[in-house]
């Protein structure tokens, strides 16, 4: 029986390789994005207790330990900033991959519809040459039992 061949495979492989490239950067970014945000979490988390350390030490009468306290602090608060601007940078390349993603997706299903549609077609000329064969094979029977065939032959 005859094999189901799309002429355009060599098309969807390709739009199937773009969108997984397109996963990976994705997900990289996500990856960059869940990071980030950690780090963000982490310095928030310093400074308060740095907040905490450093109220104690006013408290107390030790100034430079609290001025050392202070400078850990803006230290903490300056990396929490680069963070925060390199997040919000991750967030736009992160949509417009995604967007890309999305693209890549759409081409792809449109390819594998074709493909869906050509072979609907295919099927429907198998089944129809399949039946023609059949209908043929019948005719011919038919004719064997009349008499009229290359077995039979009319009787004088």
């Amino acid at each position: 029986m005859a094999r189901f061949r799309f002429e355009l495979q060599a098309v969807l492989d390709l739009r199937e390789r773009v969108e997984r490239d397109r996963q990976i950067v994705v997900a990289e970014l996500e990856a960059q994005r869940v990071a980030l945000e950690d780090v963000i979490r982490q310095c928030q988390e310093s400074l308060v207790q740095e907040r905490a350390t450093l109220r104690a030490m006013l408290e107390g009468s030790d100034l430079r330990a609290a001025r050392q306290q202070y400078a850990v602090a803006g230290r903490l608060t300056s990396r929490a900033q680069r963070a925060v601007l390199e997040l919000a940078g991750v967030h736009k390349r992160l949509e417009a991959a995604r967007a890309a993603l999305l693209e890549a997706s759409r081409q792809r299903k449109a390819v594998e519809l074709l493909r869906e549609r050509r072979y609907e077609e295919w099927k429907h000329a198998q089944d129809k040459a399949e039946a023609a064969a059949l209908d043929e094979l019948a005719v011919m029977r038919a004719g064997v039992e009349v008499g009229f065939g290359p077995a039979g032959g009319e009787a004088a």
